[in-house]
């Protein structure tokens, strides 16, 4: 079942939050086989697309979908990121992986990306600009076959270069753009002994889990150095780091590198 947070006011004009259950359909046998042997996505300057997916340890349906993104994350070209949220913590359980930043993130996706949809998990975000829902793999390699194609064509390049015990992010592309640039800090993996709520009794597995994050300033086109000094790599339990370009808070993916 999907699990769907929604403003209560649009469905009794009082204030507040309520939430809906959704049946998905299990994948036809087609889909299944599609699934099971995907082609690998051409690489793009501009970086892997960036496949975020917004989960939850206090979600039934979120499993299959946290499973679907250990199988993207195979692909070089896809860059998957997990955000669980922290809206689903009062059923019964506290997401230990669960940050604000991520419920905030997916609503600032469902009012600027998606024209004010209801936020839901599992719920995967491909570049900012199109989702699906995260379980359906099928159909999520299709859209990112499809937003690929877009992200070769932006003509942005991205480059990581090492600079001493830190990095350099070179970056290029047309002029009078307006980007942000945010250091993402992930756990490559982490696998959580769920002790109670909908999954209460499972082990579930988690894929390039943010830790931290941190805004590296602006990019408005043309050719720009960022150095990323050690200091900003030294994040508790983080073994990977992610660059994202993005076009302000819920705004499209245009460029991205893993560091």
């Amino acid at each position: 079942m999907l699990k769907f947070w929604v403003p209560l006011l649009a469905v009794t004009g009082l204030a507040g939050f309520v939430m809906f259950n959704a049946r998905v359909e299990p994948p036809s046998a087609a889909h299944a086989a599609q699934a099971a042997s995907p082609a690998a996505l051409t690489p793009s300057t501009a970086g892997p697309v960036v496949a975020e997916l917004f989960t939850s340890q206090g979600c039934s349906s979120c499993p299959p979908a946290d499973a679907v993104a250990a199988r993207l994350a195979r692909d070089p070209a896809i860059l998957v990121i997990s955000r669980p949220v922290t809206y689903w913590d009062r059923l019964g359980w506290k997401d230990s992986l669960g940050r604000e930043e991520n419920t905030r993130l997916q609503r600032q996706y469902g009012d600027k990306a998606f024209a004010g949809a209801n936020i839901y998990t599992p719920q995967l975000v491909v570049d900012g600009r199109a989702q699906a829902v995260g379980s359906q793999e099928a159909k999520v390699r299709s859209l990112l076959a499809t937003v690929a194609v877009a992200r070769r064509k932006s003509g942005l390049s991205v480059r990581i270069a090492a600079a001493g015990m830190g990095k350099q992010v070179m970056l290029d592309g047309a002029g009078g753009q307006q980007a942000e640039l945010v250091l993402v800090a992930l756990a490559s993996g982490r696998t959580v002994s769920i002790g109670a709520g909908e999954n209460g009794g499972r082990k579930v597995h988690y894929t390039n889990v943010v830790l931290a994050e941190r805004n590296l300033g602006a990019w408005t086109g043309g050719a720009q150095t960022v150095t990323i000094t050690p200091d900003m790599l030294r994040v508790a339990g983080a073994d990977r780091h992610a660059l994202l370009v993005r076009q302000g808070p819920g705004g499209p993916v245009i460029g991205s590198a893993v560091i």
